[in-house]
């Protein structure tokens, strides 16, 4: 074990938070899937454990691999992968699995394993990273809007139509997501106020579209639209079913909670084990354990935030915040939906809900980040082994320096002390002074 954990280079301090709150997600997971095993009568709970255990196990073999790529190989993969992500949205557009009756064509099912896949999860990782090498790259340089818009602004738009009808809060999060890390990498605002303004028209015509010809491509405008509705309403609405339950398991919480594994409300709740789980969690485990969750995520926020600030690359720095910071503003939206401060959105809360793609591509990401910390760390080596060479080669030159000097002294007092007792000896026999030796 000790050996293992030798292993593991990069910063310790996101290492430990990820598995901190991997390690947290076991009870929430086990507990909440109780409402698949006697509600609706499917599998049991050890199976839904052992299940989220391997899930979690493949998960941070992902980010041993990962992390042992050195990151800017990542560079060049992103512009190979980008064709692929393409390819693969529309093939879910078409062919997407629907996924515990959820209405939403969002996954594929990898042949031969049976392992369902979401390719939207993919193509924001792969779409940071791109867009961080175009930022990279363009450091320094006059960029001119026909250039950027045709490089960076026309693949990402394209990932962004592909994921928008069928998941509208991941393509609302990648495109905010886009715009910050373009901000930070010093894109022209007036360019990216361009940008933006260009995206908000085509998600308003793209509406009207839907709503006029409704049968003309598969979307889920309705879906959203009434989202909305119900959250600005002021009058009750039937449909309204799951934000209220998550309201009732967090009020029945308190202070300290239920209790593990005694949640009522995740016989009740749909999705209790993944976009609803914060809210079982607070039912066990009260004010308190919703509020250590919260801290765990501000916590690794802040160790983003200090690596992203000491990585050397720009490249560097823009994978720490591209990949990073969607996880933190993930877990606030999904902690958000549960206490009714947002609109339904159907995100998970990372590394802690239950289900296989979205733990991986989390791990995925903070595989690519603790690389460029790695990367950090072996360059502060190398400059520390330097330094530590240099002060050992000055102190040995100081050494010589000394010892000459020691030894000048002692040559000097040497050819002194003879002469003084000659002198002596001479005044003492006057034989020798008239005659010599």
């Amino acid at each position: 074990m000790k050996e293992l954990i030798n292993n593991l280079k990069g910063d310790k301090g996101i290492w430990s938070f990820v598995m901190l709150l991997a390690l947290i997600s076991f009870m929430p997971v086990f507990s909440a899937s109780t409402n698949l095993v006697y509600v609706i009568g499917k599998g049991s709970t050890i199976g839904y454990l052992v299940k989220h255990l391997v899930h979690i196990i493949i998960g941070f073999g992902l980010i041993y691999l990962v992390h042992k790529v050195p990151y800017h190989y990542y560079r060049g993969l992103s512009q190979l992968l980008m064709p692929v992500v393409g390819l693969l949205l529309i093939y879910t557009f078409f062919q997407g699995t629907v996924i515990d009756g959820a209405n939403a064509s969002r996954w594929i099912k990898v042949p031969f394993i049976g392992v369902t896949f979401q390719t939207s999860a993919l193509a924001m990782i792969v779409l940071m990273i791109y867009v961080a090498r175009y930022l990279a790259k363009s450091d320094g340089k006059e960029v001119s809007f026909k250039s950027s818009f045709i490089e960076l602004w026309i693949p990402v738009f394209i990932i962004l139509a592909l994921i928008l009808p069928s998941n509208f809060s991941t393509a609302a999060l990648i495109f905010s997501m886009v715009s910050m890390l373009v901000f930070i990498g010093k894109y022209p605002i007036k360019y990216l106020g361009m940008v933006i303004g260009m995206g908000i028209t085509m998600l308003v015509l793209f509406v009207s579209f839907a709503k006029a010809f409704p049968d003309a491509m598969p979307n889920r405008v309705d879906t959203w639209m009434n989202r909305l509705e119900r959250f600005t309403s002021d009058e009750e609405n039937e449909d309204d079913y799951q934000i209220e339950k998550a309201k009732i398991a967090i009020a029945s919480g308190m202070v300290y909670g239920l209790g593990p594994g005694k949640s009522v409300q995740k016989n009740f709740l749909p999705q209790s084990s993944s976009d609803f789980i914060f809210a079982i969690i607070v039912e066990e485990y009260g004010l308190v354990g919703g509020l250590a969750v919260l801290i765990l995520y501000l916590m690794l926020f802040f160790r983003f935030l200090v690596t992203a600030h000491k990585a050397r690359s720009l490249f560097g720095k823009l994978l720490i915040v591209g990949l990073g910071f969607p996880i933190i503003f993930q877990a606030l939206i999904n902690m958000g939906v549960a206490v009714e401060l947002l609109p339904v959105t159907g995100q998970t809360l990372p590394l802690i809900s239950s289900g296989g793609s979205s733990i991986w591509m989390t791990c995925i990401s903070i595989g690519i980040i603790i690389s460029v910390t790695k990367k950090e760390e072996e360059i502060a080596q190398e400059l520390q082994e330097k330094e530590d060479r240099e002060a050992a080669l000055q102190q040995l030159i100081d050494e010589h320096i000394l010892r000459e000097k020691q030894r000048e002294e002692a040559e000097a007092e040497g050819q002194q002390q003879p002469a003084a007792f000659s002198i002596e000896d001479r005044s003492a026999n006057p034989m020798s002074a008239v005659f010599g030796k």
